[in-house]
């Protein structure tokens, strides 16, 4: 007879609109095939993200018990986000460093790194590492940055 396996937790990370969540995709199908009522978690997700800006996309980490019991940490929104609405702009240059679509200023850059800040894996990091790599996703998106 082989051993009983111990079931294990599974990680679901999505990209929800803050206050937005509802059982269409992607929440339905990635809950869904893991046995999760996909409407309570949006209920609960829906509340927890009231304070929120409606449709601020917010990164989601959902933990999947073997009972189907669910618990998820939110993030703040994505580095890109943040620097486009800032900045303005509807989308990012499509030749980042040959293209500029708009300037931003070191001001702005300090702000989004200290929202950043907030999240638990970046705790350990100096505001000026997290404001450098600000300044990288600004770059990239053809942001330039000024003092």
């Amino acid at each position: 007879m082989s051993k009983a396996l111990k079931a294990k937790d599974q990680l679901v990370r999505i990209l929800v609109p803050a206050g937005k969540a509802a059982p269409t995709p992607p929440v339905g199908p990635a809950l869904g095939a893991r046995g999760v009522k996909s409407m309570d978690f949006c209920k609960e997700f829906n509340a927890r993200t009231a304070h929120i800006e409606p449709g601020v996309p917010t990164p989601t980490l959902i933990t999947v018990e073997p009972d189907r019991t669910f618990s998820f940490i939110t993030k703040t929104p994505p580095t890109t986000y943040l620097l486009k609405k800032t900045a303005g702009i509807e989308k990012g240059t499509g030749r980042p460093g040959h293209e500029v679509t708009g300037t931003i200023s070191l001001k702005h850059v300090y702000e989004v790194a200290k929202i950043k800040a907030k999240d638990a894996h970046l705790k350990h990091l100096k505001l000026e590492s997290i404001a450098s790599t600000v300044i990288g996703t600004a770059r990239s998106l053809g942001l330039q940055v000024v003092p």
